[in-house]
């Protein structure tokens, strides 16, 4: 009896301790910030917010999500009623690599590997030298489970402040810099 207690004892150590180097060991993306440019922690709980829409483009699959001040923002119709989206308005884009699901009928595609996360936040005092929005983007590498502040190697490149998304966003000057159009539902 003495010995199964012990080995049982034993066996439990181990497992926590194995659990415990595991947890210590994995990475904390909210640590990760865009060097002079905005910090994953700014965006605790994107995970859950309200998705404004999806997209493709270069062999790549997105959810576009909103906190609830750009969801808001959205409902009263901006950017098309002219009016800018304000401080506090906060987007993030999660994009995949798409797979087919083979086991579903009509063998649909759905998000494969994730690729990266793209950030932006209305901020027009702290970016007022880049229309108001601050970016921010962090490629995600699925082997290692581990983000890194994109840099000018990715595609589209990234310089590391947060202006990195500006020159792109520009080309929709007219819309606040926002590309994402709302759903209707």
């Amino acid at each position: 009896m003495q010995k199964s207690l012990l080995i049982n004892l034993f066996a439990s150590v181990s497992i926590s301790v194995v659990a415990t180097g595991v947890a210590i060991s994995a990475q904390d993306k909210y640590s990760l910030q865009v060097p002079n440019g905005l910090a994953f922690s700014e965006f605790r709980g994107y995970e859950d917010w309200s998705v404004i829409a999806i997209s493709e483009n270069e062999g790549v699959i997105a959810v576009i999500l909103g906190n609830p001040v750009m969801l808001g923002a959205y409902r009263e119709g901006v950017p098309g009623n002219g009016k800018p989206f304000p401080d506090g308005a906060k987007m993030a884009k999660i994009h995949w690599i798409p797979k087919k699901q083979e086991a579903y009928p009509g063998q649909p595609t759905v998000p494969g590997a994730q690729h990266d996360v793209d950030f932006m936040v209305k901020d027009s005092k702290r970016f007022a030298d880049s229309g108001g929005w601050g970016y921010g983007a962090f490629e995600y590498d699925p082997a290692s489970d581990v983000f890194r502040p994109a840099n000018t190697t990715d595609n589209p490149p990234q310089e590391n402040d947060a202006k990195c998304g500006y020159a792109c966003h520009t080309v929709v000057q007219n819309r606040d810099y926002v590309f994402t159009e709302y759903g209707k539902r």
